[in-house]
């Protein structure tokens, strides 16, 4: 089919790209040519250095040449045009939409169900643990009130003892006492003169006291009687004349008279 007289037809490319390349190839080789030949090219030294100033121009797009029509050559094969698929969004069956709907929300209901009974179990624990200690703290409680209890038991105990220990001692006292009183009274003094007054030491001025001990024989007689070291000299002899003439009224145990050891008497010897 002829082509319109107005149609453009475009050159082709492979015309121009070969006379470009004969031309590059002439030059290499006319350059090899000198150089083979002793073709050296001048240097010039380097001259000042100059600013190149560029101005950007903008030239309009140049307009194909029309050339003359051409006759026709064979037409060329049609080319199928490559065509990208549409991805369509695949339509969602709404039953499969609601049956996924119904999943999730019963899936949530069993995290919160679960949620739900895991605080519950909390809760429990929680209780339980409250009432382990509670229980705990009573029964330290009630042990401490029970040690609490015993330890006054044992205190009264103990004072109770030693308020029966501190009756037997009186007791005991208060009997050894009465024995004592019994055993004085066993050897009470039945007759006791009066020692006679030195005559030196009324001279002198002088007076003082004498102990004297001794024993108490069966009998109820002095025997051994001897002065303390806190008699003066002037009143020993006076003081042991007049213990030889007392007379005790002798000491029964188990009904025999004993004797009494180790009496004392003291004297004191006085200017009127």
């Amino acid at each position: 089919m002829p082509l319109p007289s107005s149609f453009p037809v475009a050159r082709p490319q492979w015309r121009s790209h070969a006379s470009a390349a004969t031309v590059t190839v002439a030059l290499h080789a006319a350059v090899l040519g000198l150089l083979l030949h002793g073709w050296t090219p001048e240097l010039t030294p380097p001259g000042s250095t100059q600013v190149l100033k560029t101005q950007l121009v903008s030239l309009p797009v140049p307009q194909p040449k029309l050339e003359a029509p051409v006759e026709p050559g064979p037409a060329p094969e049609p080319v199928e045009a490559a065509i990208e698929p549409v991805l369509e969004e695949p339509q969602v069956d709404p039953r499969i939409e609601q049956h996924r709907l119904e999943q999730a929300e019963l899936a949530f209901k069993r995290a919160e169900q679960k949620k739900q009974e895991e605080a519950a179990r909390l809760e429990q624990q929680r209780l339980r643990d409250e009432q382990r200690e509670q229980k705990r703290q009573r029964e330290r409680q009630e042990r401490l009130e029970a040690e609490r209890r015993e330890q006054l038991a044992r205190e009264a105990q103990q004072r109770d003892q030693a308020a029966r220990a501190e009756a037997a001692a009186a007791a005991e006292r208060a009997r050894q006492a009465e024995a004592a009183a019994a055993a004085s009274r066993q050897y009470l003094p039945i007759a006791k003169d009066a020692p006679d007054y030195p005559q030196r030491a009324l001279d002198k001025g002088i007076e003082g006291s004498c102990t004297v001990s001794y024993s108490v024989n069966p009998q109820g007689r002095i025997e051994n009687p001897k002065a303390r070291e806190d008699c003066h000299p002037l009143f020993i002899r006076p003081s042991l004349t007049a213990a030889k003439s007392f007379r005790y009224q002798p000491r029964i145990v188990d009904g025999r008279a004993v004797a009494v050891p180790e009496v004392k008497n003291t004297f004191h010897y006085r200017i009127q």
